[in-house]
């Protein structure tokens, strides 16, 4: 596959070396573009050693061959890493005063933005709505990640890794025509939460329970890499996938004002999310003994309800909000019935448009790599069984669950 890598001038465009040996090894045709600003970074020679072709980012090289228009118009994916607030801003606008902003205006291809700056300037005004345009169009902006930035600022602004990058663009570039899929979910905003929500106890001890986080994080992933935007709320420490906005919450409270701020599309409640919290938590260590003339003495906890966030979610949508709603029921199956028939009394009592009932257990889907899940219609009428699968293979089968369901979401 032929692509053109454009790189703009941040202090990130050393990291872009790393991308085009990626696409390289994996047998791509790279042509790098870079600005006159990215040149000041790295130089000429170095991405004409890595790519094996001559390097140029004006318009008056090889005028025969019209580079400016035909690169855009043979490429097969253009991707700019890293893409500063300069690119944006001028491919938003339609500028095109370089061979980069050029090859931009004439693409037919996918484009895919990896933005790099400092976080004030990523959350700028202006920034945002150039990122919102680009978005409008189709253009394939992924969030940056958050972390170490030039000095000793930090937060988000940071280039994703060069590899992550790579595979955001992988579906690009199986030139498979049945991988259409991989691009329909452009256009939506959605809003996953993952991991366990943990309760403290006091400032060391917390209540919590085993969810790892790794199918919150595949459905994330698997949502971006098929043109979503994406919100992913968490409670784990793991980075976001590349194209997600992370917002890390700790506690179901957290997660419950995370989730109803957010404007979505389709919002799937993955997370574990704790029914019960401490009533109140210790400011300080609770100590293991508290009396001295009671030495076995244990302090008595007392528990009260979290707020129902799916509940909460269908009230609201009563109410007018239209978002589509994926609800998860971890189920371990009991005397009382099996993990479908406690899957559906679920969804008789909270009507979701789709429900994921997980079987999970002591070593069973909790931190595991394979799940088995059934998918079951919003009126229950129906039921898919995937699995054991891995996680992927099941954010697949919900994400095209929810295509099924509300294919004009």
């Amino acid at each position: 596959m032929r692509i053109v890598l454009g790189v703009s001038g941040g202090i990130a465009a050393y990291k872009a070396c790393s991308l085009l040996r990626s696409f390289s090894e994996d047998g791509h045709d790279v042509t790098v573009v870079p600005t006159a600003a990215a040149l000041r970074f790295v130089g000429a020679p170095t991405w004409a050693a890595l790519s094996g072709k001559p390097v140029s980012d004006d318009v008056w090289s090889q005028v025969h061959e019209v580079p400016h228009v035909r690169l855009g118009q043979q490429a097969d994916l253009v991707v700019v890493a890293p893409a500063t607030a300069d690119l944006l801003a001028k491919a938003a606008h339609g500028i095109a005063d370089d061979l980069l902003t050029n090859t931009l205006l004439t693409a037919h291809c996918p484009v895919v933005l990896a933005p790099a700056m400092h976080t004030e300037m990523w959350q700028h005004p202006a920034t945002v709505a150039n990122v919102a345009t680009l978005r409008e169009r189709g253009v394939h902006v992924i969030e940056p990640a958050s972390g170490r930035l030039t000095g000793a600022d930090s937060g988000p602004g940071r280039l994703p890794e060069p590899a992550d990058i790579a595979a955001y663009c992988a579906p690009f570039l199986t030139g498979d025509p049945d991988d259409a899929r991989d691009r329909d979910l452009a256009g939506l905003h959605v809003l996953v939460t993952a991991g366990g929500t943990r309760e403290p106890l006091d400032p060391v001890r917390y209540l919590g329970n085993r969810s790892s986080g790794k199918q919150g994080y595949a459905l994330a992933a698997v949502a971006a890499q098929r043109g979503a935007q994406v919100t992913l709320v968490s409670t784990v420490s793991t980075p976001a996938p590349p194209g997600c906005a992370l917002v890390r919450v700790e506690t179901a409270l957290q997660l419950r004002d995370a989730v109803l701020a957010a404007d979505a599309d389709v919002v799937v409640m993955a997370a574990a999310v704790a029914d019960f919290r401490p009533e109140h938590a210790a400011t300080a260590k609770i100590k293991k003994t508290f009396d001295p003339a009671a030495p076995d003495a244990v302090p008595v906890v007392r528990l009260v309800r979290n707020p129902d966030i799916l509940a909460e979610l269908l009230t609201r949508r009563g109410e007018g909000t239209t978002p589509v709603l994926v609800g998860f029921a971890a189920e371990t199956g009991d005397e009382q019935g099996s993990v479908l028939d406690h899957a559906r009394s679920k969804l008789a009592r909270k009507p979701v448009d789709l429900l994921v009932a997980n079987e999970v257990g002591d070593g069973v889907t909790f931190g595991q790599d394979d799940t088995t899940v059934h998918l079951l219609s919003g009126d229950g009428s129906s039921s898919h069984d995937i699995g054991p699968a891995d996680k992927t293979t099941v954010a697949h089968a919900v994400w095209d669950a929810v295509r099924a369901i509300a294919p004009t979401v």
